[in-house]
């Protein structure tokens, strides 16, 4: 299992149409139903976005980039921020009914 945290801030014009993106990746996600991933994503009051990725695969693969709406999503990152992505593994020290079960 690999858990994967990815930080980054949009411009403050692109916040919302970043959120939207998201959204579309959670519908797909609801619909495609792919096993052997968990995802959460959060929005911070400074357009701020925290995404963490849990993956069953030991190698850290995932269906997630096959989705179109993740395709879409990814499409134009690097413009939408103003910080860009700073991606890296975690390790859950604790975990009171946020995560499910670990």
């Amino acid at each position: 299992m690999k858990r994967t945290l990815i930080r980054y801030k949009t411009k403050p014009e692109m916040a919302d149409k970043n959120a939207e993106l998201i959204a579309g990746v959670f519908a797909e996600l609801k619909t495609a139903r792919p096993d052997g991933v968990r995802y959460l994503s959060l929005r911070l009051d400074d357009n701020s976005f925290i995404h963490l990725v849990e993956t069953e695969a030991s190698d850290g693969s995932s269906a997630l980039p096959t989705l179109a709406a993740f395709k879409t999503f990814q499409s134009g990152i690097r413009d939408r921020c103003a910080e860009p992505p700073q991606v890296g593994s975690v390790t859950v020290v604790g975990n009171y009914r946020m995560l499910g079960e670990l």
